[in-house]
């Protein structure tokens, strides 16, 4: 009898903690536009470690942010759920901003969370980089670690910052920790570029000086976030992870845009220090409508690039799978073998059989977004008047601020929207104005819960 229990105990040691529960490490960065990527033919950026992801793995261009903006982005991938059903439309900033918005301080710790799901069932948890689902001037606002992480270091929260570069070097040390203990682990690695302010390593700003000083210190930001990403990857090579790791590349919006005559100059940020400002962001969006901020596709179709060698396809380009970032939580948790509690409802859907290459063309489950935009559309930012979206199988359609005014898009034919089919097909317009209604008498009227800074005004 005795080897028979010693052989179950290592099957299900195996199962535990071999291939079939992975590892997972989502990359989000901050303000990446789409078309910002070798991969994407950027005709200057380079990009050899995330062009190794995707050539290793595969390149889906069809992922939606659940924002145009940050916070509302990273509460969807912590939760499952749009972020307008906790009030949050915009990014956290000082609490007087939050309380004018009808926002909270902070995500609320009593919220459905990714990370405690996954530690609930033996995953070691952390958060490394930007957090921004409170903010550093808000200095009584919870800790990551009051999220499900079992370590972090973080920026953009209360308490000490950590330095923006730091990222990669916490985590592999982490991983080692994860790795010597016989741990699977989950690791957000939210990392600061390209937002503002620049923090350009001038080493790096040479290697790109024939590109004129603006696009070589953003040139120079994006080379350095990539090799960071090589730095992590050499790791699980190191370490002999990489077959039992899913490595995911995201964005929390698209690129951010001054305008064309912006002046280059230096800007300071609490949590990050000095840097230079908007005059250096020079993303594009790969012909996607609008920049960070809108609701068109140039401010929330951002890169997602997946890799799990034998488990997802290696060298793919999927042009048609429409997959969400409220998706992310049923799908890590699938993957993971995370039960999900009776009483939650997902806003998303898993993607474990999209990611393995045996996704369907048509969503089946609508998405909605929810943003402040200014009406009518200003000059400048011809693009940004969207303050509601929703999307319904092959249909998306945008709509201003009272509903009044709307566009309409076949995602199938027009991916980049340069289209408005509203006018020739009326119905379709009052069916998704109706599922937007229906959506929008179910958000709260404001936020409730322990989300209040003691710095709130009665």
């Amino acid at each position: 009898m005795k080897p028979i229990l010693f052989l179950t105990f290592s099957f299900s040691f195996l199962s535990i903690f071999g291939r079939d529960r992975p590892n997972i490490i989502f990359i989000f960065a901050d303000d990446w536009g789409w078309g910002d990527l070798g991969c994407h033919d950027h005709p200057y950026i380079e990009t050899p470690n995330i062009d190794r992801l995707a050539k290793e793995g595969t390149d889906f261009h069809r992922f939606t942010a659940a924002s145009g903006v940050c916070s509302p982005s990273r509460t969807a991938v912590m939760t499952g759920h749009f972020p307008a059903r906790y009030n949050i439309d915009g990014h956290f900033a000082w609490v007087s901003s939050n309380q004018v918005r009808n926002m909270p301080d902070w995500l609320n710790t009593e919220a459905p969370l990714l990370p405690r799901f996954l530690q609930d069932i033996g995953y070691r948890t952390a958060h490394y980089g930007k957090w921004h689902l409170a903010n550093d001037m808000i200095p009584d606002s919870p800790l990551p670690i009051a999220y499900g992480y079992d370590e972090y270091g973080s920026f953009n929260c209360a308490g000490p910052q950590m330095f923006v570069h730091d990222d990669v070097k916490s985590v592999i040390p982490f991983i080692e920790r994860s790795k010597a203990d016989r741990k699977s682990f989950f690791v957000n690695l939210w990392m600061h570029e390209p937002h503002t302010p620049f923090h350009v390593d001038p080493k790096l700003q040479k290697r790109f000086t024939q590109l004129g000083c603006k696009d070589a210190i953003y040139a120079a930001t994006l080379y350095h976030a990539d090799l960071r990403i090589g730095q992590l990857l050499d790791a699980l090579d190191r370490l002999g992870l990489t077959e039992e790791t899913l490595v995911i590349f995201s964005s929390d919006n698209g690129p951010a845009r001054g305008a064309p005559n912006s002046l280059l100059k230096l800007s300071y940020d609490s949590a990050t220090g000095l840097g230079y400002g908007i005059g250096a962001a020079k993303g594009i969006t790969g012909g996607r409508r609008a920049y960070k901020g809108a609701l068109l596709e140039g401010g929330i179709g951002v890169p997602f690039i997946v890799r799990w060698p034998g488990k997802v396809p290696a060298g793919r380009v999927d042009k048609t799978s429409i997959i969400s970032a409220v998706d992310l939580l049923p799908t890590f948790c699938e993957l993971a073998g995370a039960e999900l509690p009776i009483d939650y409802i997902t806003d998303g859907l898993s993607q474990v059989e999209t990611l393995k290459g045996r996704g369907k063309s048509i969503r089946t489950k609508p998405l909605f977004w929810k943003i402040s935009a200014s009406w009518p559309p200003r000059e400048t930012k011809p693009d940004h008047w969207a303050s509601f979206a929703v999307v319904d199988q092959r249909w998306k359609l945008c709509a201003n601020h009272d509903l009044k005014y709307t566009e309409l898009f076949d995602l199938i034919n027009d991916p980049l929207e340069t289209m408005d089919l509203a006018e020739s097909n009326p119905k379709v317009v009052e069916h998704l104005l109706g599922l937007l209604d229906v959506w929008l008498a179910s958000l709260p009227e404001k936020p409730t819960g322990p989300v209040f800074s003691s710095l709130r005004e009665n």
